[in-house]
């Protein structure tokens, strides 16, 4: 990367660093069963509210209790439920024009990421109606209050009940790009394990590994607090300690309630600190590829942490001995390599592979070109990347 461009992205990172301590962070107020969304409803004078979920999620009736607890406190509800994997500006306008339709005035964003996503942006579409999804890109472009916002987690690793990100595709384009703004901070965040259990084992793994890389970018990059990494290191200990008992024993309530913990530590964690390139290569292949985010985020994850080599050794080192990972006792080169190892491990024993053959050469530029105007010059990483040195992370997804 040129030396001026460096300058430049550090300065930026820098400058937001700075401004951690003076931003609207905030943490929405924690809901310990989704039997309470009905209580906070009344407290606040709502009758009709728009679900935001999917087709999944409805199928295997996740929502029942919560549309009878609405029932029985007399609050009128409409369903959206065709948010895909991938949400697009289209799953946004639809649930939108619902929300409008039944004069609704709450959202509840129930199931993963995805319907998560598609709430929190559908919201602000709700509040700015001249504004575009395509226009609210980027950072800070909405400055609104959305509609109250009710987020309730059915997997443990988006974290996206705690942040102030959505990811929105266009499908036209086959390109994924961040929407970033604190009014999307859902209000309340119901923490129900109850909604966990029994989530597929397929789920339970990238999800679960979602979760760790929100923890590990946060972690090694150059924006830590002190506040930040405390969280990040607890939820790596989690992860480590029950994202595998969750993926053997779908019921297991001690795993699906600690995994739950976990995913809104790491979620908390990179709020503040931010992501990396692990994370715009990502959204670039689902967006590309339509490869699920989680996925997407664990097979990247050891090859981009390989690719930063001593620049994270310290922080990978630190963080492996405070989860538990590695002994105390082992030095920094040993402690990184065997975390980077341990993750690569983790992934074998939940049939997570390795690479993504159906990667084309040709897409490959374009690609880069998606992950390098996402990640520079905001995301504060150990090493900064320019295009042709992300090629090369594509490159190795593809297992050449």
């Amino acid at each position: 990367m040129f030396i001026l461009r460096k300058i430049y992205c550090r300065t930026v990172q820098a400058v937001f660093k700075a401004a951690l301590p003076f931003l609207p962070y905030r943490k929405p107020k924690i809901l310990p069963s989704v039997a309470n969304i009905a209580d906070v409803c009344k407290e606040n004078n709502i009758n009709r509210v728009l679900i935001v979920t999917d087709k999944g999620i409805r199928r295997l009736g996740l929502t029942d209790f919560l549309e009878k607890a609405l029932e029985e406190s007399g609050i009128s509800y409409w369903i959206y439920s065709r948010t895909v994997a991938n949400p697009t500006i289209w799953n946004v306008e639809e649930a939108r024009r619902m929300y409008l339709q039944h004069n609704a005035q709450a959202i509840i964003a129930f199931g993963g990421g995805s319907p998560m996503d598609c709430a929190k942006v559908a919201g602000a579409r709700v509040v700015k109606p001249r504004q575009s999804v395509r226009q609210m890109r980027g950072i800070l472009k909405i400055h609104k209050r959305l509609p109250l916002l009710i987020a309730v987690p059915t997997t443990a690793g988006t974290g996206s009940e705690t942040t102030l990100a959505a990811v929105i595709t266009n499908s036209e384009k086959r390109h994924k790009y961040p929407i970033n703004d604190f009014s999307l901070i859902p209000r309340y965040a119901a923490l129900d394990y109850h909604e966990t259990l029994g989530l597929p084992p397929d789920l339970t793994a990238t999800t679960g590994m979602d979760a760790l890389t929100h923890a590990v970018e946060a972690y090694i990059g150059r924006s830590t607090t002190r506040e930040t990494r405390k969280m990040a290191e607890e939820a790596v200990r989690l992860i480590r300690r029950y994202l595998k008992a969750a993926y053997d024993d779908g019921q297991n309530k001690k795993a699906r309630k600690s995994m739950l913990q976990a995913s809104y530590y790491a979620g908390a964690a990179f709020a503040k600190s931010y992501v990396g390139y692990v994370h715009a290569v990502a959204h670039s292949l689902g967006g590309q590829y339509k490869i699920p985010h989680g996925l997407a985020n664990a097979v990247t994850l050891p090859i981009v942490l390989r690719l930063y080599g001593p620049a994270c050794e310290k922080k990978l080192a630190r963080l492996a001995r405070k989860s538990g990972v590695v002994d105390k006792r082992l030095k920094d080169h040993a402690a990184s390599q065997r975390f980077i190892q341990w993750i690569q491990e983790l992934n074998d024993s939940m049939g997570i592979p390795r690479n993504f053959p159906k990667i084309r050469r040709k897409d490959i530029p374009i690609m880069a070109r998606h992950a390098d105007k996402e990640g520079n010059p905001l995301y504060p990483v150990p090493v900064l990347m320019n295009r042709r040195q992300l090629e090369r992370i594509y490159l190795i997804l593809k297992g050449e």
